[in-house]
């Protein structure tokens, strides 16, 4: 292998790698969180971070990747300063768009937090969070310009310290605040400004990597840099990286619009139709199932999409049959895993409510909403297959449409089935965006899936696996709640050994039922071992 691919492999790992990290950390702090600010702290969390998310992805997103390609275009050509040029030039231009942001979502806070959810606290934590807009569009132009001369390291450490510094001033300020007596308001603004303080500390991360990239460059260049041939306008730079960075803008824009749904219409829909309890607290209750969705499609995701390369390489070669196989593998491998998260948390969801947030408010809908598992995991995979076929966009329209069929489902479902009927709305819209998604990928990939293969036998598998599941969390608990006082820890224990439990029972039906077969695992590396112990105890079929 030539030294540029290597070094474009061994960076996209790094990058993979922190990326994964920063997804654990982002899917577990909810829960802290909650412990310390309440429901209530939840909501305001919740209501104000997708508004951000949006302002976010529309002054950076797709930035670092389009200055990361027009960088490297530069030198492979030896143009050392059109490239630092299109730092200059791409920097300032993310600045102003962050700072127009940041204007427009400073001022018109009060005007957005009526609209939002008919609550004019929300304009103190919507102004907190905005600051973050003036720092992370540097941020964008410094990672995308590293990326650019294949550095993914700089990116990856201050992804990590980004995401760190992140989690704990959420948890401190959310907790001094609490203390102090300011209320879930204040704390709700202490835990939003994180965005600002992570950002921050990602900054200096970078400002150090670039200072020292910095003068390397310069005792390699002898001290000099020259522009080679003739540079654009720019004019003509800006709009080249708009070509590029704003179709993945759109891409990556739709991914927070599901959050968005619910933060402007969950809380008014229970207020216009009378509903009887406090909305705010209960919209946060809804908001306690999200990071335990974000786990599983984490978990999810690397298994399957670590087949990804393989598809992107035959679609390059035009081997349809192999495309078919790695996909219909992939898709297999994500519900293998989706499916039973799904059907696991719904039927343990009140040990797993009290043990994580202190209460069962809202049990039910946590078992509910457990049932995006399958879809959203699905989705992730199939978006994957679909953009390594080439067709980038198409899954972002689906998702889009997805998020249309959201809104409209929690008009339909709200009045009648309160935060539940929300939770059921997150599902109906994840079946319809991933259908279109598998659709696509039947129609592009060629797959053709076998309803005994792909259906049944995981089924059957999954039913045990929840019988157990059931008949284990009923006698442990019969058998402990006498020995443990404390709740928490009472069902803490019942959880755990449930997940361990019911997890072997349902790897082992799986295999029994010959869902699982030798010739599957081989096409996943490092699993030598593992397929030498199964054959030796006759559970894995070849």
């Amino acid at each position: 292998m030539r030294e540029g691919s290597r070094k474009l492999i061994k960076g996209a790992a790094i990058l993979g790698a922190a990326a994964l990290l920063s997804k654990l950390l982002g899917a577990i702090y909810r829960i802290p969180y909650q412990n310390i600010a309440g429901d209530l702290g939840l909501y305001v969390y919740n209501q104000v971070y997708p508004v951000y998310t949006i302002l976010l992805y529309l002054s950076t997103s797709g930035f670092p990747k389009a200055i990361s390609k027009t960088v490297s275009e530069k030198l492979v050509i030896g143009d050392h300063e059109g490239a630092k040029r299109v730092f200059r030039i791409s920097a300032s231009i993310l600045f102003l768009t962050g700072f127009f942001f940041f204007i427009l979502l400073y001022f018109l806070a009060p005007y957005i937090a009526v609209i939002m959810a008919g609550d004019e606290k929300l304009t103190m934590p919507i102004r907190s969070i905005s600051f973050a807009l003036l720092v992370v569009p540097v941020m964008a132009a410094m990672r995308g310009y590293f990326q650019g001369h294949q550095n993914m390291f700089p990116t990856a450490v201050s992804q990590i310290i980004e995401q760190l510094v992140r989690v704990a001033t959420i948890l401190i300020l959310s907790y001094w605040f609490i203390s102090q007596g300011y209320g879930v308001y204040y704390a709700g603004s202490g835990a939003v400004f994180g965005a600002v303080s992570g950002s921050i500390a990602s900054l200096i991360v970078l400002a150090y990597f670039w200072f020292g990239f910095a003068k390397r460059s310069v005792q390699q260049s002898g001290g000099e840099y020259r522009s080679i041939g003739e540079q654009e306008s720019a004019w003509e730079l800006i709009k080249n990286l708009f070509k590029i960075a704003v179709p993945i803008a759109a891409g990556s824009l739709v991914i927070p619009l599901m959050q968005l749904v619910d933060s402007f219409s969950v809380k008014n829909i229970l207020d216009w139709t009378g509903f009887s309890g406090d909305s705010a607290t209960w919209t946060g209750i809804l908001n306690r199932g999200q990071p335990l969705v974000q786990f599983a499609a984490f978990v999810a995701a690397p298994l399957s999409l670590a087949l990804l390369p393989a598809i992107s390489e035959a679609n390059a070669r035009r081997e349809r049959r192999l495309i078919a196989q790695h996909s219909e593998l992939a898709i297999r491998l994500t519900l293998f895993i989706g499916l039973p998260a799904a059907v696991g948390l719904a039927v343990i969801a009140e040990p797993v409510n009290i043990f994580l947030y202190r209460t069962s408010d809202g049990s039910i809908t946590l078992a509910v909403l457990a049932f995006t598992t399958i879809f959203s995991t699905l989705g992730i995979t199939t978006a994957g297959i679909l953009q390594g076929l080439g067709l980038v966009m198409r899954p972002a329209r689906n998702l889009l449409i997805g998020a249309l069929f959201k809104l409209i489902f929690n008009f339909i479902f709200i009045p009648i089935f309160d935060i539940t009927g929300a939770a059921l709305a997150t599902v109906l819209a994840y079946i319809v965006s991933t259908t279109l998604n598998m659709l696509a990928v039947n129609k592009y990939a060629g797959t053709h899936f076998n309803f005994r293969k792909f259906v049944v036998k995981p089924l059957i598998a999954v039913l045990v696996m929840a019988a157990t599941a059931f008949l284990l969390e009923g006698i442990i608990t019969i058998m402990l709640e006498d020995l443990i006082r404390n709740e928490r820890i009472l069902y803490g224990i019942v959880v755990t050994l449930v997940i361990l439990v019911a997890a072997l029972v349902y790897g082992a039906m799986l295999l029994k039922t010959g869902a699982i077969r030798g010739r599957d695992l081989d096409a996943i590396p490092r699993l030598g071992k593992l397929k030498s112990i199964l054959r030796k105890v006759k559970l894995l079929r070849d």
